[in-house]
């Protein structure tokens, strides 16, 4: 009789807002969608359209960015069948279970929200009101993202480095809940990977939407040799070594190429590769990569409403969790049928 693996559920969520890029790709999607292969874990993927409403107040952006994200997953390989594919507004649970954790959710471990405090320090440095422009949703976010943690018990979130913070406050909620109402949740830890890239953008800052520098990750073959023709340079001429440490198309060809690869770019670099050339041969290594995503993409981005029949059955696979859950939550607070 073999011995049974003891799994570990990893829930990772997206926001729907914007176009996925590369940097996207490199440093969530990928490494997610090769986690979720492995035996030894359980893992929840869902679109996080309620958290898109706090930065997004464009109904057409919520919604098509909805569509991109979700084919985006799909046609890079996450198997629906294997993993549970939810959009967040498709259970209902969540929301109920935030505002029971809001009702045990400290004001002042709020105060020290990062994304919060750094909105007051800009209100601030501009001689404004510390709390204009910034709404209940921003200010609350983390007790939403302690909902979607703790309402499927997650083991492990995968975050970046400025997300650590969120899932150390979902910690603390489960934590004062368990302690008022007995043992309901599982404490989730962060997961950082510090080997995971993250990648500069077209001006040579972290790739972001932010900064409008994003490569997106579907261009047609012609747009994306476009867009990585624009990758910021120096003046080097062909023929003068280049320094591959501080560049960014050198940084890109790293996310996707061998070892071997690397190594080669690396000595073409001390070479004096002309920059023309290393962008074409860049532009070749990632379309190698994503051109039968890409097909993949386009397909799926044609039939959104075979894309709907998944995101439903995600739901009904996410509420068998999330139900009887939250009905334990329910009895535990005293909400619950007169007897």
């Amino acid at each position: 009789m073999t011995e049974s693996v003891k799994k570990s559920r990893v829930l990772t969520g997206i926001t729907t807002t914007g176009t996925p890029h590369l940097g996207n790709y490199v440093g969530a999607i990928r490494p997610a969608i090769a986690a979720s292969q492995l035996e030894t874990n359980d893992s929840f993927f869902f679109l996080a359209d309620f958290h898109a409403l706090i930065k997004c107040q464009d109904p057409a952006l919520v919604h098509q960015s909805t569509k991109e994200i979700a084919a985006t997953w799909l046609a890079l390989g996450l198997d629906p069948e294997n993993v549970v594919f939810y959009r967040q507004s498709d259970v209902p649970e969540i929301p109920e279970l935030c505002w029971m954790l809001n009702c045990m959710t400290a004001k002042g471990l709020m105060n020290r929200a990062h994304a919060y405090k750094g909105a007051v320090d800009v209100n601030l440095e501009e001689g404004k009101d510390p709390d204009a422009g910034i709404t209940m949703g921003l200010y609350s976010y983390p007790v939403l993202m302690a909902a979607d943690i703790l309402m499927f018990n997650a083991n492990k979130v995968p975050v970046g480095k400025d997300q650590i913070q969120h899932v150390e406050m979902a910690r603390d909620v489960a934590a004062r809940f368990n302690h008022h109402f007995g043992d309901k949740f599982v404490l989730p830890e962060a997961v950082v990977d510090d080997k995971i890239a993250v990648l500069q953008g077209l001006d040579g800052r972290k790739m972001s939407k932010s900064y409008g520098n994003t490569i997106p990750l579907f261009l047609t073959e012609k747009q994306m040799q476009k867009h990585i023709n624009k990758i910021k340079t120096n003046l080097l001429e062909p023929g003068e070594p280049k320094d591959p440490d501080t560049s960014t198309v050198f940084q890109l060809w790293e996310a996707f190429a061998s070892e071997q690869q690397v190594a080669e770019m690396r000595q073409a670099f001390a070479d004096g590769i002309a920059w023309g050339e290393s962008k074409k041969q860049l532009f070749a290594l990632v379309n190698s990569e994503l051109s039968e995503a890409r097909e993949n993409y386009n397909d799926l981005m044609s039939r959104p409403k075979d894309m709907e029949e998944i995101l439903q059955a995600g739901a009904v696979k996410a509420r068998r969790y999330s139900q009887p859950l939250l009905d334990k939550c329910r009895r535990a607070v005293g909400i619950r049928a007169l007897k």
